[in-house]
């Protein structure tokens, strides 16, 4: 008797969510209408925030950044609602109460994620970079090409697609290559003892303000030094500068042209360039070495 009970009272259990569940059907339809008029929907605002915001800044990154901040935003509050049509309601309230009330435990479990995503915030509204701008992050030497709510995205010199977590570039020293549009190159060029180093260093400056693509001003000044004193060679640093944005090709190609200018110019006022002095040592009972000197 207890048994039939039992399975009665099941029965008469199963009926009733099932008929609550029929007549919610329509609201779940409704709901799913929503949800996808609410995702098309958001895809159309944030096209025309995108739009909106491209036509008052120049900045891709900052506005890449805000669309998809806004589209975020327009999918949860369609979610909520449709909940709520649903019937859903308490569930939805339910979420966002759990959500507030373990906020503490939510910020331990998923620190990182929240520290990157306020990270990208800050960088999008403050940063030392825009896309395309050369930059060294920590080791990571690249040109900048998207920032997203977690990284940014680096294309390295070499190839590689470098993804830095955005918390790291708020923590670490960020070099920006091209910021200003100059960029200073430097290399080392060595004369024989026996050279004048103010003749080197006239014909040396003169050649290198000359080469097309060096910048001499008030700011950007040209100039060569004496770094060191070598063994067989008396060292010259030549500085220059040159105006680029991109620095993996136009910088180095200018450096090319401003070696080669300078060695020619070397050579053609009689300076010489020596090799480095290589001392050879005998040992035990060895007391001479042969040696042939051919003309060329």
């Amino acid at each position: 008797m207890n048994f039939n009970n039992t399975l009665y009272k099941l029965k008469i259990s199963i009926q009733q969510h099932w008929d609550s569940f029929i007549n919610q059907v329509p609201d779940i339809i409704v709901s799913i209408l929503i949800i996808t008029i609410g995702f098309l929907f958001s895809n159309f605002i944030a096209n025309l925030f995108r739009k909106t915001i491209s036509s008052k800044t120049q900045d891709p990154l900052m506005t890449n950044f805000l669309t998809k901040a806004v589209k975020l935003g327009l999918i949860i509050l369609v979610v909520m609602f449709a909940l709520k049509i649903a019937g859903l309601g308490g569930i939805a309230t339910g979420l966002l109460t759990a959500a507030g009330a373990s906020a503490v435990i939510i910020g331990f479990a998923f620190k990182d994620v929240g520290e990157n995503f306020i990270s990208g915030v800050i960088l999008s509204f403050n940063r030392p970079f825009d896309v395309n701008d050369t930059v060294m992050i920590g080791d990571i030497f690249g040109s900048v090409k998207t920032m997203e709510f977690r990284y940014t995205k680096l294309k390295t010199f070499d190839g590689r697609d470098v993804y830095i977590p955005n918390s790291d570039i708020i923590k670490k020293a960020v070099y920006n290559y091209t910021e200003d549009g100059f960029y200073r190159l430097d290399f080392i060029v060595g004369i024989d003892y026996d050279d004048s180093i103010d003749l080197a260093k006239k014909v040396i400056i003169d050649t290198v303000i000359k080469t097309s693509g060096v910048i001499d001003t008030e700011d950007h000044q040209s100039f060569v030094t004496v770094d060191s004193l070598g063994v067989s060679t008396v060292n010259l640093k030549v500085i220059f500068w040159t105006k680029t944005k991109e620095y993996k090709r136009g910088a180095l190609e200018v450096k090319s042209d401003v070696i080669r200018n300078v060695k020619n110019v070397i050579i053609k006022n009689g300076l010489n360039m020596p090799a480095d002095i290589t001392e050879i040592k005998l040992y035990g009972s060895q007391d001479s070495i042969p040696v042939t000197i051919k003309n060329g």
